[in-house]
């Protein structure tokens, strides 16, 4: 990808996520230290999270659940984050949750998952063209852990970077195996079960495969503040409250990304804009 000198416009980060409460999991420290650092934030997200809890912990598809107000709520959720995030500008997209893969909800005609790809690159191509990112972030081919919307996300945002030629680094979301591994083993050393908490021992990329880890331990406070403003949805992260303080800093206090078409060999980049200041 090809863009104007990084130069000619303030340095801009573009995180482009699919649902309200992604933007706190996986890129909370990095939307934080940004913004503290004085660079312009921009968070897309792709859908309203339709197909999340609702009030009582109901499912999608359960008696009572209302996709509307579920919608609401997690919107208003998710401007508290950004606010708490200090993220400078909120681009929603508008689309229709799919679900997780596998659900009903899937194969409905409006979900993100059936959307024309090229139709959403255009729209994440004009926020492009809008912010002049140099930095851009989402997920991987597989949505980093194969949810649709993810995927979904994942191809809108290359093809838009590509036929913008705008972004200078596109960067996919990661968590190194080796990380893993030592959250698991803190967890077991503190007495708590990782397979409760539905932490699978196969989760995360080779460690190979990462080339970036960005330093937010002095935002994991505010990390876990913008986590909470989800809270609807806490039944899905609230096992956080559990952990000892120690073993939260340690899953919290650095994120990882790869960085796409990188050199060979290239790892250890600190600095998502390292040859761009």
């Amino acid at each position: 990808m090809s863009a104007p000198a990084a130069g000619k416009g303030p340095l801009t980060l573009m995180a482009v996520h699919a649902h309200p409460d992604d933007e706190a999991i996986g890129t909370g420290g990095t939307l934080a230290r940004y913004s503290a650092e004085g660079v312009r934030t921009v968070l897309v997200t792709c859908t309203n999270g339709e197909q999340g809890d609702d009030r009582g912990g109901l499912k999608p598809g359960e008696d009572g659940h209302d996709r509307a107000q579920v919608a609401e709520r997690r919107l208003a959720e998710l401007r508290r984050s950004a606010e708490l995030l200090g993220v400078g500008r909120l681009e929603l997209l508008g689309y229709r949750d799919s679900g997780m893969m596998g659900w009903p909800q899937n194969d409905a005609p409006d979900a993100f998952w059936h959307v024309d790809v090229h139709a959403a690159a255009a729209r994440l191509g004009a926020l492009m063209e809008r912010y002049r990112p140099q930095v851009v972030v989402t997920y991987d081919a597989n949505g980093f852990y194969g949810h649709p919307d993810h995927i979904q996300a994942h191809r809108a945002t290359v093809a838009a970077a590509e036929a913008t030629g705008i972004p200078e680094k596109l960067y996919y979301l990661a968590f190194p195996r080796s990380a893993f591994a030592d959250l698991r083993r803190r967890l077991e050393e503190a007495g708590i079960d990782a397979e409760e908490l539905g932490l699978s021992g196969d989760f995360g990329v080779p460690d190979d495969v990462v080339t970036t880890t960005v330093d937010v331990s002095g935002y994991v406070a505010r990390k876990r503040q913008a986590l909470f403003a989800h809270e609807s949805q806490s039944r899905n992260f609230g096992f956080f409250t559990k952990l000892p303080d120690e073993v939260v800093a340690l899953g919290l206090s650095r994120e990882w990304f790869t960085l796409r078409a990188a050199p060979a060999g290239l790892a250890g980049e600190e600095d998502l804009f390292a040859g761009l200041r």
